[in-house]
């Protein structure tokens, strides 16, 4: 996984880096914590082969902006987010990680 660094998030203030494609673009350096939830996504992207991630996250968030009516708390609830967020403190996740771990989180609460 690459990391390049920016002056600006494309996304706002609220956002630190995003990962395209495999490249993480950084306002700053990673911790080993944003460096592995970044990793979670780069295994996401690989195995739905990078377009269909996209067009998924795309669907998903549309659908939880109308459950909350709010797009960080829809951001929040992607089930990919969740996954990255809820094991970006286990550095071996990748090592463990099961295949398409991210449907667990978009059949549970969110």
């Amino acid at each position: 996984m690459k990391v390049v660094r920016i002056k600006r998030h494309p996304m706002g203030r609220n956002f630190y880096a995003i990962n395209l494609f495999g490249v993480v673009f950084s306002i700053g350096p990673l911790s080993p914590v944003e460096r592995n939830h970044e990793y979670i996504h780069t295994l996401q992207q690989r195995e739905l082969l990078f377009i269909p991630f996209y067009l998924i996250y795309l669907a998903e968030w549309l659908v939880r902006y109308v459950q909350h009516r709010n797009w960080l708390r829809a951001y929040e609830h992607i089930s990919f987010e969740r996954e990255a967020y809820t094991m970006q403190h286990d550095l071996d996740y990748k090592h463990h990680r099961p295949f398409m771990a991210w449907r667990h989180y978009l059949r549970s609460k969110g």
